[in-house]
């Protein structure tokens, strides 16, 4: 019997201490490929490269607004996985509302270089913000975030520092911690985590209007979780889709989608309500 329990604890250990060495691989799922020209995807953007300050050049999209003028200017921060291709659908129909739109892959995706880390993501979002107020030139009080899943606890830690006149947060978790305790229940996450992602808390401190859309069906990041979110922000407002998970096209570029960054502008005062 003692040599039984001495098995299972032994083995019990060597998967806490696999998911400690190995847990980033489980959280981050880039595609590192290079990716492909912007003209491919959007024939009007402008290739960029963004100066993290840790010494690391990232490929970036920037899209003019379609009009010439510009509302405001879109930061949008990508999920755990793809690369900004796939954001490319969504930032040609902000650029047709009259947003301007940088699209930017965080280190080890798309092709950058280093490893992605919480810390990490921090300075290469600062990198995008940095771009578009000292390079594009917009004032950061004309500035929307979009975070996507993930993107939404980079932009929410942004914005304690930066910020912006308001944000859209799609399919926010509460903290990274928690949705952890979702998928692997049987582990001590809330331990073995290195990176955190406090979604909650850093919207707590956040005097701008933020919008939180999310899918009533979604099984990655639990309904509840975004709610949470929400829940915890000042000045936020929900937008359910019904039926909707994690990856459905609603939630990647839908009108729908489109128009929680209209309405959240207009709350903002950047453009007419």
């Amino acid at each position: 019997m003692a040599k039984a329990v001495a098995i299972l604890l032994g083995s019990f250990l060597l998967v806490l201490v696999t998911v400690w060495v190995f847990q980033r691989r489980l959280i981050y799922l880039p595609f590192a490929r290079p990716v492909p020209p912007a003209s491919g995807f959007l024939p009007s953007a402008q290739e960029v490269t963004l100066r993290t300050d840790d010494g690391l050049e990232l490929g970036a999209w920037f899209l003019p607004a379609a009009d010439g003028g510009s509302a405001a200017g879109v930061l949008v921060a990508n999920g755990n996985a793809g690369d900004r291709s796939f954001r490319a659908p969504l930032a040609r129909a902000l650029s047709r509302e009259g947003f301007a739109v940088l699209l930017f892959d965080y280190r080890g995706f798309g092709g950058n270089p280093g490893t992605p880390t919480e810390e990490g993501l921090a300075l290469d979002v600062r990198a995008a913000h940095d771009y578009l107020v000292e390079r594009a030139e917009l004032r950061p009080e004309r500035l929307l975030y979009f975070g996507e899943s993930l993107g939404a606890a980079v932009v929410a830690e942004l914005a304690t520092e930066h910020p912006p006149a308001g944000l859209v947060l799609r399919s926010p978790f509460a903290d990274l911690a928690s949705v952890g305790r979702v998928h692997y229940p049987f582990l001590p996450v809330g331990l073995l985590l290195k990176d955190r992602f406090d979604v909650a808390l850093h919207v707590a401190s956040l005097d701008t209007p933020i919008t939180v859309v999310y899918g009533s069906a979604d099984s990655i990041v639990p309904p509840s979780q975004s709610r949470a979110v929400a829940e915890a922000a000042p000045d936020a407002q929900l937008v359910e889709v019904p039926g909707a998970d994690h990856n459905d096209p609603v939630l990647l570029d839908s009108p729908l989608l489109l128009q929680a960054v209209v309405d959240t502008a207009g709350r903002a005062g950047l453009i007419p309500r």
